[in-house]
């Protein structure tokens, strides 16, 4: 069965393989940046609001004629001597005719370009501002309504009739709502500067029209004006906050380590949008920010409900994952009232940034008490807490120096400060230093970190990025780290390091290819055997990735990819897993477009699993992980009715060699094949 796997495989990228021609390289690189980050966390909530963002930007790409510095910006993939560059050229050289023009730009390399391509446009330069009254607001407002609907076949056990005597014991056997999930957006935009829009959504399982309920489960919407004056930001309704490098309040994604943190100075300081259908990681209230003339002052308040585990006035656990399909989860549904407000004053000059952020949060009569382990001994108890913060960008010819340093109530302290130095174009190098005590307390943090909280943690890394030569690119880092304190499933205090190098090449106008080596050692309790001395002890991981991308014809992109892992525990499992994988993607005409995945995976198991890197829909992100032996089909289609109109469809086909079941629990699907299915609309005005 494998060999049969193997030769067609083979066969399909020898056919796709045949001749060369001039063309453009895929639009769907930032999905692949997007999938490397994946690859490391476990937080998918803030990838697919990562995704989501950037799936916006790619429908809705910026005129490089006209773009601003704060918009490219909001591109986490461009250094800002990269954006600096941009403009630079424009003044210099007047509109680009083309965006190959890019190639031009001494700092621009061509994976940076491919990364930037879907994002930019060329046509002459837009008016400028036109004013903001009702008759412009309906001219040349832009209205963007998305529809969407999932489904798995077969039902999942939570879905499958169960007697009455077993729910009559529990009724949190069976879901409460439909077996699909379904969502709608709509958004409205005036140029750079008005905003608005809504969100709504159910999740799989939970009830959408039956008896439980009448409605969606989650609910958002928001407004939001830009550069009205002084007033240079206003939110009502549901936005997201980051300031500094996040040590206090980031509603963004802390990038992991990986090839892209030559770039990690957080840019996206002040007020966006909610906009995705996360259910957790957002504000609710009102945000403003005045500009008064190198300063900014922004001021902020919120008040939402959110989910958890509340007895006699006490919350035992938070839980964030929005999910409402059993008694037990809509229990917990809305049972706290969170309120959080603060403050940022910056100041920007052309070399010097500073910034102080104070952030207060409270729970009203409620009081945080987790039940106590030795792991959770430093977390926040209490009502109430205080953040404080000072944040630093020094930067002088061909360094720049970073970060912040923060205080919780407490008197605990964290400090991130990082060096970047990038003496000639083809070579950068980034240097981070953090220190997060074990007593440090900030729920609404998020930061560069090993950890999936600001606290207890120590490390250094080195990061370097250079461009030999013209169609080479090295990158690499290395991450010392320590956690002084226990953890989660670790007794003692641990270390750890990870490592990580990746060479590109680029095969003339119409192929590249990249190998990808990752070493990660970390430390967990022992587990299988016994007499092992306790305590903690290492675990390493080993992951491999190689991908050819070729596009043969205009119309056609094929991309071949190995991805192999091996995990080594001492004195216990060892696992290994490989997948091959193809991809095509055929875009024949304008009206239509088509992509194929196919993949064979082998891991031992759930150790040594790999991610999928496979076709995904408009603003439809989910890590795809697979183990154990089978094969993974996906097709992805996309037609244009009409100029305005697009329908989107993508189905998948799993289909698992050694097991006769994929899931467990309510979850668990009882059949070796499963099928996802999702149906997108798109509609602009």
């Amino acid at each position: 069965m494998k060999c049969r796997l193997l030769i067609c495989l083979s066969i399909v990228c020898a056919a796709c393989y045949d001749v060369f021609a001039q063309t453009e390289h895929s639009v769907d690189k930032w999905v692949e940046y997007i999938e490397t980050l994946a690859e490391d966390i476990d937080d998918e909530e803030r990838l697919e609001v990562l995704y989501t963002e950037l799936s916006y930007l790619a429908e809705h790409p910026f005129n490089l004629n006209s773009v601003s510095e704060a918009m490219l910006k909001q591109l986490p993939f461009l250094s800002d001597e990269q954006i600096k560059s941009i403009l630079a050229y424009r003044q210099r050289n007047g509109y680009m005719a083309s965006v190959y023009e890019l190639k031009n730009i001494e700092s621009m390399d061509w994976q940076t370009i491919e990364l930037l391509l879907p994002f930019v446009y060329i046509a002459h330069a837009e008016p400028a501002g036109r004013a903001l009254h009702v008759k412009n607001l309906a001219a040349y407002g832009r209205h963007e309504a998305v529809l969407r609907y999932d489904r798995i076949f077969p039902l999942k056990q939570g879905y499958l009739p169960t007697p009455d005597s077993v729910l009559s014991a529990s009724a949190n056997k069976q879901y409460l709502g439909e077996p699909f999930y379904q969502s709608v957006r709509y958004s409205y935009t005036f140029e750079d500067r008005v905003q608005g829009g809504f969100v709504l959504e159910k999740d799989a399982g939970e009830p959408f029209w039956n008896k439980h309920r009448k409605g969606y489960d989650y609910y958002s919407a928001h407004v939001l004006l830009r550069n009205m004056g002084k007033l240079s930001n206003l939110v009502v309704g549901d936005y997201k906050a980051s300031f500094g490098q996040g040590l206090v309040l980031s509603h963004d994604f802390a990038l992991p380590m990986n090839a892209f943190l030559s770039h990690a100075d957080r840019r996206s300081h002040g007020f966006r949008r909610h906009y995705s259908t996360g259910e957790s990681n957002y504000f609710r209230g009102i945000a403003s920010t005045l500009t008064l003339e190198r300063f900014d002052v922004s001021f902020f308040y919120s008040y939402r409900r959110i989910d958890g585990t509340v007895r006699e006035g006490i919350i035992s656990a938070f839980k964030t994952d929005g999910l409402h399909r059993l008694e037990s989860e809509v229990e917990r549904k809305g049972t706290i009232a969170s309120q959080a407000y603060g403050a940022n004053i910056r100041y920007e000059s052309t070399r010097f940034v500073a910034g102080i952020t104070g952030l207060a949060y409270d729970y009203g009569k409620l009081s945080v008490e987790p039940e106590q382990q030795p792991y959770n001994v430093y977390y926040f108890r209490g009502s109430r807490n205080l953040n404080v913060s000072i944040d630093y960008r020094l930067q002088y010819s061909t360094v720049k120096l970073f970060g912040e340093t923060a205080m919780s109530k407490n008197g605990a302290l964290a400090t991130l400060n990082a060096l970047q130095w990038a003496p000639v174009s083809f070579l950068t190098g980034l240097l981070i230093i953090r220190s997060y005590t074990r007593h440090y307390q900030a729920y609404y943090s998020s930061a560069f970190a090993q950890n999936s909280m600001v606290q207890n943690e120590q490390g250094l890394y080195a990061g370097m990025k250079i461009v030999p030569a013209k169609r080479w690119q090295i990158t690499g880092y290395a991450d010392f780290f320590r956690f002084p304190w226990t953890k989660y499933g670790i007794d003692t205090p641990s270390t750890g390091s990870e490592y990580m190098a990746q060479v590109d090449y680029a095969i003339g106008t119409n192929g590249r290819t990249y190998v990808r080596y990752r070493y990660r050692r970390r430390e967990s309790n022992p587990g299988v055997d016994a007499s092992l001395q306790a305590g903690a002890l290492p675990y390493r991981q080993h992951r491999v990735r190689w991908q050819l991308t070729l596009t043969p014809r205009r119309t056609l992109i094929a991309q071949t990819a190995i991805d192999l892992s091996a995990y080594h525990e001492t004195g216990g499992n060892e696992s290994n897993g490989m997948m091959i994988s193809q991809n095509i993607a055929w875009k024949p005409r304008k009206a239509w477009q088509a992509d194929a995945f196919v993949a064979y995976f082998h891991t031992d198991d759930y150790d040594s699993r790999i991610i999928s890197y496979e076709k995904k829909l408009l603003y439809t992100y989910n890590a795809a992980f697979f183990y154990g032996e089978g094969v993974r089909c996906v097709a992805v289609a996309r037609y244009f009715p009409a100029e305005r109109l697009s329908v989107s469809a993508k189905i998948g086909w799993t289909h698992y060699m050694d097991r006769t079941f994929s899931g467990s629990g309510l979850e668990a699907i009882h059949s070796r094949s499963r099928t996802d299915l999702s149906l997108l609309l798109r509609w602009l005005i």
